[in-house]
């Protein structure tokens, strides 16, 4: 994302910080490999980098983590300026978000949840989609910065609603990689073979974007998790994580999400299982070996 951000938009500067301290450096230079104006800087901490920008943009796994990233003791907030512009692409819980926006407000700056969906894929190539919620009047200013990174950007409503668009998102990107998962492997063993039934699946109604764009079985697909042991993507963690939301939220909303909560139930067994650095996607290869689950 920050590659596409600085290749696509002209700024005096990139500042960079990373909550995993040890590979912020790495990261940086990777950005920097591809094109360098030579302004970039690693920071040490979220209020260096409000010190030193007055468009930021965030990502971080869990709500402990955005909450610290801005309102902890050297957060955002303690060196927001007054109109600056703040996008958290983190997925958390919607209350938070709601939370955030409000100390935000109180040091005079803006502040936006702009949760993103396509997969690693789509990052590199500036593909992804993102779900905004914030002031609308705000929004013209997020969508410029935001499109340099996404080809969609879909205003959601008020502060939250694009957090509740992406754990809606991503309890229906788990059932479908499930389903997937489980109709591959039935197919395999009744005796198909697996690129000709990804194939049949992706010309007919059982096409789904874990099918036809980020299919769980190796050999299948290039450049997805599958084809490299199921490393990188979209961690088996994050998704138990974001599962948790939807359960959550589901609660308060009295909304029954049956498929949802066994999809929680597989994946938390999974990471029990050592499958939690795993991508999501892995839940084939759980399949195949868990025979008796």
């Amino acid at each position: 994302m920050a590659t596409s951000l600085w290749l696509r938009r002209a700024t005096s500067g990139l500042r960079y910080w990373n909550h995993r301290q040890r590979p912020a450096a790495a990261s940086l230079a990777a950005v920097c490999s591809r094109v360098s104006r030579g302004s970039e800087q690693v920071v040490s901490s979220p209020a260096d980098v409000a010190e030193k920008a007055d468009r930021i943009i965030t990502m971080l796994p869990t709500s402990i983590n955005a909450v610290e990233a801005y309102s902890g003791a050297n957060g955002i907030l303690k060196k927001v300026k007054k109109g600056s512009l703040l996008i958290d692409s983190s997925t958390i819980d919607p209350s938070v978000s709601k939370e955030l926006a409000k100390e935000v407000e109180k040091m005079g700056a803006v502040f936006m949840n702009a949760p993103v969906s396509g997969g690693v894929g789509a990052a590199r190539s500036g593909n992804l989609t993102f779900m905004v919620g914030g002031v609308e009047e705000e929004f013209a200013a997020a969508q410029e910065l935001l499109g340099c990174m996404g080809s969609n950007v879909v205003y959601c409503g008020a502060v939250g609603t694009g957090q509740a668009a992406k754990i809606c998102n991503n309890m229906l990107l788990a059932i479908s990689m499930i389903g997937t998962a489980e109709a591959m492997n039935l197919g395999i063993r009744l005796g198909l073979d697996p690129k000709l039934l990804a194939k049949i699946l992706n010309m007919s109604s059982g096409r789904c974007w874990s099918s036809d764009t980020y299919n769980p079985v190796p050999g299948v697909m290039d450049g997805v998790p599958s084809a490299n042991n199921y490393q990188g993507g979209f961690g088996t963690t994050l998704m138990v994580k974001d599962l948790g939301l939807a359960q959550d939220s589901a609660t308060s909303t009295k909304s029954p999400i049956l498929l949802s909560n066994l999809a929680h139930q597989i994946y938390r067994i999974m990471c029990a299982k050592g499958y939690s650095t795993k991508d999501f996607s892995a839940v084939f290869q759980f399949l195949r070996e868990e025979e008796n689950f």
